[in-house]
């Protein structure tokens, strides 16, 4: 038996007067889930087809810009030959395939396997059909939290985040997504095991990835003060579950490099990259305000502040604690961490919660104006699709 869970009920049901009967009936929960899907599909297509036109424009090749850039080169070269490659610039520099998580390369060897497609058309199959998922289990969300308008503005605000054109790319934030979306619902929902089992699955695709386990398991502790212990057994093992996927590559990775603690630490920081706090990234935004920089740094900078303006709004209007737990794990990534800074959109790209007061507010606007609705989102996509375009195309620099 599931046990039900207080910490996010589910909207209550309007009963509609009798002079209403003749109303035109709502749509199935289905339909207007593939409503938001549609709009996300086009709002993502768009994005694609931009940053296509800005390659033939300029000479590249669309697929491979999206299927073969950056980290999906790592990624499909664990996936063709396993781990074991190291890039040595100096002493203070290596980067190592062992920095990647698993999760995202076997399903690229499996789709490769299976099917006909080269490396690069299997990863952008398995991102949009991950980014897919992962819109509908956003959808979900939304429609429990607050109601079927707000979930599909949800959905369509996180298809057109600067940022957004990664979901369009072989990249693993999709996959991550997609598993933490309906990790979080299960959460939300009383189903413990489903959501343990899907945020181990999420902690095998990025390291950022720990945020789903933080979130199941800080549910499943307040539920067990809130009931002085007396709960059901599949929340102990959903809790048991959470975290086995990133612990268990964590010390894999560790036990190949004789550290069993801290070897993936040294693997990271030996790419750059480690947690201290913010430091890191407050020098680099006094170099921003000071020297100035390229487009992309600034736009960095922007986002993450405008996520921790937004994860405020998230407290205040109450949102759940596995929400607030996993936004706020994300972001404390992206902000302390150094190195990368052009990265750390990336990073919050998962951290769909922080939208949610986005959508309630546009959903408002649009009631009560809206022709102004219809001009912040049309501003939104215009962004979306030239920044995406310009990410992948033009800039050069890692996403």
């Amino acid at each position: 038996m599931t046990q039900a869970s207080t910490l996010a009920p589910p909207p209550l049901a309007v009963t509609k007067p009798a002079t209403e009967g003749r109303a035109r009936p709502r749509p199935s929960p289905a339909a207007a889930m593939g409503t938001a899907l549609g709009l996300f599909a086009a709002a993502r297509l768009l994005g694609a087809a931009a940053v296509a036109m800005t390659a033939w424009a300029t000479g590249g090749h669309p697929v491979l810009l999206l299927g073969r850039s950056w980290d999906s080169v790592w990624y499909l070269r664990i996936a063709g030959d396993g781990y074991g490659r190291s890039l040595h610039f100096r002493p203070t520099v290596v980067h190592s395939d062992l920095a990647f998580f698993p999760l995202y390369p076997g399903l690229l060897r499996a789709v490769t396997e299976l099917t006909p497609l080269s490396g690069p058309g299997a990863g952008l199959l398995i991102s949009w059909t991950a980014a897919a998922v992962a819109a509908c289990g956003i959808y979900a969300i939304g429609a429990r939290l607050h109601d079927r308008a707000v979930a599909t503005t949800l959905v369509l605000l996180w298809g057109l985040m600067p940022h957004s054109v990664v979901l369009s790319m072989a990249y693993t934030e999709p996959v991550l997504t997609a598993f933490a979306a309906w990790s979080l619902y299960a959460v939300l929902s009383g189903r413990w095991v489903w959501a343990g089992a899907l945020a181990a699955c999420a902690g095998l695709a990025r390291p950022n990835g720990f945020a789903v386990a933080a979130a199941v398991l800080a549910a499943a502790a307040y539920e067990i003060f809130r009931r002085r212990g007396k709960v059901s057994h599949r929340l102990w093992t959903g809790a048991a579950l959470a975290p086995l996927g990133w612990a268990g590559f964590f010390l894999w990775v560790g036990r190949r490099k004789g550290d069993l603690l801290g070897g993936y630490f040294e693997v990271q920081r030996l790419w750059g990259s480690r947690f201290d706090f913010g430091l890191g990234a407050l020098r680099f935004v006094k170099h921003l305000l000071l020297h100035g920089d390229r487009l992309v740094f600034p736009m960095s900078m922007v986002i993450v502040a405008a996520g921790l303006l937004l994860y405020g709004l998230l407290i205040a209007d109450r949102a759940p604690l596995p929400l607030l737990v996993y936004a706020g794990a994300l972001l404390l990534v992206a902000v302390g961490g150094a190195g990368f800074f052009e990265c750390k959109p990336r990073f919050l790209l998962p951290a769909f919660p922080l939208l949610l007061p986005l959508a309630c507010a546009l959903v408002r606007t649009a009631r009560a104006r809206p022709w102004h609705a219809t001009l912040v989102v049309g501003a939104l996509a215009g962004l979306s699709f030239a920044y995406g375009a310009y990410l992948v195309v033009l800039a050069h620099k890692p996403l």
